[in-house]
């Protein structure tokens, strides 16, 4: 049978794993917090079925479970973070407790992070900026998963993008979509699970398409668009990894086992000021946009439906099943 928890027992529970595992107690809870909320937002490729293989990688040396992210001011507006070959969450915590007080300054500010890990989902962290009043864009790279259009090799990961921003009432728009058709972590959870996956997420290493996981695992995700999302792809390749001096995805090592050096991945983060780029009105203005979109029938806007499960979540606890608490316990 299942199992429901509060929100903060399940961080808790996360922690606790992380932090036998030999990861640090306040980069425990950071990365409790991050997987969690994913969770919770029913994100489970990115939430807890992932922390078995983190703590795994914090055991065998694979992530510095004591690491801590260092910042450095190359510019007024640019900001380097080096997350150490520590977990992404702690870093991200970092960028967003020093970035707004930039962009306060300049307008505008740059995040370029190397030596990282797994991001999770991104529309979580661009939102704590929105939630300031800021507007966000952030792009990751991740281990090779995609092939350029018409190759079989895997140059690119999945690559994805995030955008939040405030609107002047209620609760901010934020856009998140991995460049593959879907998350490669559906796939890692549909082999969990035991399950196939549908026909069109995958192909195996020859090019082929597969509803195998493990195939699919072996080979390359489909790309979203096809031929335009592998060139979004190498964009977001190039911003994330080749600017910020961290692996490119084709250097990176698996997320997904406690095998070789640490993945050393990056993340790219731009955030503006509304009201210095478009003036007073500026979110006003953002906010009419989403009110034409939610005045459409059968729209839907961006995001919400991972805030209202998240607040499901905080008011009614997350379900674990028997085998993933389970395998949680046995860490």
């Amino acid at each position: 049978m299942s199992e429901i928890l509060s929100i903060a027992a399940t961080e808790a529970l996360a922690a606790a794993a992380l932090e036998r595992s030999g990861t640090g107690p306040e980069q425990a809870a950071s990365v409790a917090r991050g997987l969690v909320a994913a969770e919770a937002a029913g994100q489970s490729g990115h939430g807890l079925r992932r922390l078995a293989a983190y703590c795994g990688q914090a055991r065998s040396g694979k992530v510095a479970g004591h690491a801590v992210p260092v910042a450095e001011r190359v510019r007024p507006a640019l900001l380097r973070i080096d997350a150490a070959d520590g977990f992404a969450f702690p870093a991200l915590d970092l960028v967003v407790a020093e970035m707004p007080g930039i962009v306060a300054e300049t307008g505008v500010a740059v995040a370029a992070i190397r030596r990282s890990h797994h991001a999770g989902v991104l529309g979580l962290t661009v939102e704590r900026f929105a939630e300031a009043g800021l507007v966000a864009l952030m792009m990751a790279n991740s281990p090779g998963a995609m092939a350029a259009w018409g190759g079989t090799r895997p140059l690119f990961g999945t690559n994805p993008i995030a955008f939040a921003a405030p609107l002047p009432e209620g609760e901010p728009i934020v856009v998140d979509l991995s460049l593959s058709k879907i998350a490669r972590g559906k796939v890692m959870a549909a082999k969990q699970k035991g399950t196939s996956i549908p026909e069109g997420w995958a192909l195996d290493a020859e090019g082929r398409p597969t509803t195998d996981t493990d195939a699919a695992l072996a080979g390359t995700m489909v790309p979203m668009g096809d031929a335009k999302g592998a060139a979004l792809a190498l964009v977001v390749e190039m911003l994330s990894a080749g600017l910020t001096g961290a692996n490119y995805a084709s250097e990176a090592t698996s997320l997904f086992d406690d095998k070789g050096p640490p993945p050393g991945l990056g993340q790219f983060l731009l955030v503006l000021d509304p009201a210095a780029m478009g003036g007073p009105q500026a979110v006003a203005r953002l906010g009419v946009l989403i009110d034409a979109i939610a005045d459409e029938p059968g729209t839907r806007i961006p995001g919400r439906r991972g805030r209202d499960l998240r607040k499901r979540a905080l008011e009614q606890g997350i379900e674990i099943d028997a085998e993933l608490m389970r395998t949680i316990s046995a860490i």
